[in-house]
C-alpha cells in the first residue's frame, strides 16, 4: 500500500504544482479523479487491437468515434460525434458520413476523413483480435482501398458487402475499434509496416477529452486533459486508475479520502460504507454476463452429457444470494437484459440429483480431471471455488488454475483452457455483439483465429443452422420478427452449447459524496470520466 499511496502522492504533488488547487484536509484534488480499479487486463491501448474491459475505459475517454452515446443520456442511442451526418444509399450498400469541423487530436492536428479511412483501414489490416466487429460487413485488406474511402477532407464513405439494418452497422461503429487515430501520428510511429501497432500498445493518439501520459501494467493509468479538445472542458483535468486488488484495500482508501471511486469493492465492502456520510453507493445493471465454457478439444467436456451435468451441478442462488449479493442477478442467456431481444428464462437450477443422471448418462460417468482456468480476482475465485465444491460433488477432480487477466486471457484465446470462468461485455449495443459470439462459428479449425469469438475459442463447432438463424437475425429489418429470432437463438443455445452462463453485473460503485456523474457505461459502453464533476 505504500508504493500505491507514493504513487498517488506524486501526482497529485504534480498537478497542485502547476495549478495549487490542493485542500488541507484528506482528500483529492477537486480538479482530480482518482479511481482504484483493477486493470491488470490491460494489454494494449490501441483502439485496432484493444478487447479488454480496463482498456475499454481508457479508449472511451481518449478517442472519438464516428457516432458515439452521450454519457448523461445513454438511453437516448447512439448520436453523432466526429461525423455530424449520414446517410445511406438507396440499395442499402454505402455509408456517407460527413466529418464534422474543429475536432483536434492530442498533437493540435484537425480531425479529417482521411484519419477516419485510415484507422478503419488500419483496423481491418491489422486484423487484431476486435477487427471481426468490422469484417463482417465484408471488409478485408484486400478490399478496404475501394470500400472505406475518403472522397476529401470531410467525405468518408463505407461500402458494406450486402444491405444490413442502418442501426446495427452505427451501433458497431460506438465500438472500441472504431476509435480515430491520428494518422501522421502512428505512421511516424511506424516499424516494419505495423501502421503504428506497437506504439500506439503503449501511447495514444486520438482527439477525446485526455490522453494517456504514463502507463505501469499492473500497477496505474495515468491521464491528462487533451489540451486541443474540442467539447466544454473537463472539470477533472486528471484521471489516475490505480490498480488495487483487494476491496478491503479499496474500501480505506476511500474511507480515508485517498481515492474518489473504489469500482471493485465486495458486498461486505460495499454494505460496511452504507452508513459512511461521505460515501455513497451507485448501482448500474451493467452489460456483462458472468460465464463458464468448457473446451470442446477435452474429451470428456465434449460430451454433451457431461456439460449438462455441470450446468446442474452449478450453484446459481447459492451464489448470487451470498457472497455475490446485490452485484450479480441470475442471468441464463447470453444477451443482457436491456438488449432487444434479451431472454430472462431460467431452466437450470442446482439440483444433483439431476447432475448426477445427466453424467451417468455419459460416456465418462466417473468424471474426471476439469482445470478451471480464472483470473485472481476475488469475485472469480469465489465462484470457481463453488464450482469446484459442487462438482467435485459429482467425482470431478477439480483444479484451479489462477493467473492475471493477460495470462487467462492469453490461454483462453490460444484454446489451451479446460474450463475458462469469465466475464463477457458486449462491444455495441446490438444483439448480434453477443449472438455473433456465443452462437457463430464459422471456421472452427485452428488456423482460422477467430480469436474474437467465445464459440471459437471454446473449439465448439457451432451447427449450420445456428450460425444460418444468426446471419438472418442480423439483417432483420422488422424489429419483432428481430426479437422473435433472438429469443429462438438463445433457447437452442441454452439447451446444447458448452457455456454455462450464470450471472449478469449490477456494478456497484462506492465513490466519495462530492462526486457527480459517475457514469460506468450501463450496458451499453464503457466509462466517462469527462462529465465528472465534485
Amino acid at each position: 500500500m505504500k508504493i500505491r499511496a507514493g504513487f498517488i502522492a506524486a501526482a497529485i504533488a504534480a498537478l497542485t504544482a502547476a495549478a495549487p488547487l490542493a485542500p488541507a484536509s484528506a482528500e483529492t484534488p477537486p480538479n482530480m479523479l482518482v479511481i482504484a480499479n483493477r486493470i491488470d487486463d490491460i494489454k494494449t491501448f490501441d483502439p485496432a487491437e484493444s478487447f479488454e474491459f480496463a482498456g475499454a475505459d481508457v479508449s472511451r475517454n481518449v478517442y472519438e468515434k464516428l457516432v458515439n452515446f452521450d454519457p448523461l443520456n445513454l438511453d437516448a442511442g447512439f448520436g453523432p460525434q466526429l461525423a455530424e451526418s449520414w446517410e445511406i444509399s438507396a440499395d442499402g450498400r454505402t455509408i456517407t458520413f460527413r466529418i464534422a469541423e474543429g475536432h483536434r487530436f492530442s498533437t493540435g492536428r484537425e480531425v479529417t476523413a482521411r484519419d477516419a479511412e485510415f484507422s478503419l483501414r488500419r483496423a481491418v489490416i491489422l486484423n487484431k483480435t476486435p477487427s471481426f466487429i468490422l469484417t463482417q460487413f465484408g471488409f478485408t485488406p484486400e478490399n478496404v482501398e475501394q470500400t472505406i474511402v475518403a472522397t476529401d477532407d470531410r467525405t468518408l464513405r463505407l461500402t458494406l458487402d450486402k444491405p444490413y439494418a442502418l442501426s446495427f452497422v452505427l451501433n458497431c461503429l460506438t465500438a472500441t475499434v472504431g476509435g480515430i487515430v491520428d494518422r501522421e501520428e502512428a505512421m511516424a510511429h511506424e516499424v516494419d509496416g505495423d501502421m503504428g501497432n506497437a506504439w500506439l500498445r503503449t501511447n495514444t493518439a486520438g482527439s477525446g477529452p485526455y490522453k494517456v501520459v504514463a502507463w505501469k501494467p499492473n500497477e496505474s493509468v495515468l491521464m491528462d486533459l487533451n489540451p486541443h479538445y474540442h467539447g466544454p472542458r473537463p472539470a477533472m483535468e486528471r484521471v489516475i486508475v490505480q490498480h488495487i486488488q483487494e476491496s478491503a484495500t479499496q474500501r480505506l482508501l476511500l474511507s480515508r479520502g485517498d481515492i474518489d471511486v473504489a469500482r471493485n469493492l465486495s458486498p461486505e465492502d460495499v454494505a460496511g460504507l452504507r452508513d459512511d456520510p461521505d460515501v455513497k453507493v451507485v448501482d448500474e445493471l451493467r452489460g456483462r454476463l458472468m460465464y463458464w465454457s468448457a473446451n470442446q478439444k477435452n474429451p470428456l467436456l465434449s460430451d454433451p452429457k457431461v456439460v449438462e451435468a455441470l450446468k446442474w451441478a452449478t450453484d446459481y442462488d447459492g451464489m448470487a444470494n451470498s457472497f455475490l449479493k446485490g452485484q450479480y442477478t441470475v442471468h441464463q442467456a447470453f444477451l443482457p437484459l436491456t438488449f432487444l431481444g434479451a431472454l430472462d428464462e431460467k431452466p437450470w437450477r442446482f439440483d444433483m440429483d439431476k447432475a448426477r443422471a445427466a453424467l451417468a448418462e455419459s460416456a465418462h460417468p466417473d468424471c474426471g480431471p476439469i482445470k478451471i482456468s480464472v483470473r485472481d480476482a476475488q469475485e472469480r475465485i469465489d465462484i470457481a471455488q463453488s464450482l469446484q465444491n459442487t462438482w467435485s460433488q459429482l467425482g470431478c477432480q477439480v483444479e484451479l488454475i489462477v493467473g492475471t487477466g493477460a495470462q487467462t486471457l492469453d490461454r483462453y484465446r490460444a484454446r489451451e483452457h479446460d474450463v475458462y470462468l469469465g466475464a463477457w461485455g458486449p462491444d455495441y449495443p446490438d444483439p448480434h455483439t453477443n449472438a455473433g459470439t456465443f452462437a457463430f462459428n464459422p471456421d472452427n479449425s485452428d488456423e482460422a483465429r477467430l480469436t474474437g469469438l467465445l464459440a471459437w475459442r471454446n473449439a465448439w463447432a457451432v451447427p449450420a443452422g445456428m450460425n444460418e438463424k444468426t446471419l438472418a437475425a442480423v439483417v432483420e429489418n422488422d424489429t419483432d420478427k428481430r426479437r422473435a429470432m433472438y429469443l429462438e437463438l438463445q433457447r437452442e443455445h441454452q439447451r446444447i452449447s458448452p457455456f454455462g452462463i450464470m450471472f449478469q453485473k449490477i456494478e456497484q460503485n462506492a465513490m466519495r459524496a462530492n462526486v457527480n456523474n459517475f457514469v460506468a457505461g450501463g450496458a451499453t459502453t464503457a466509462v466517462s470520466y469527462w462529465v465528472v464533476t465534485k
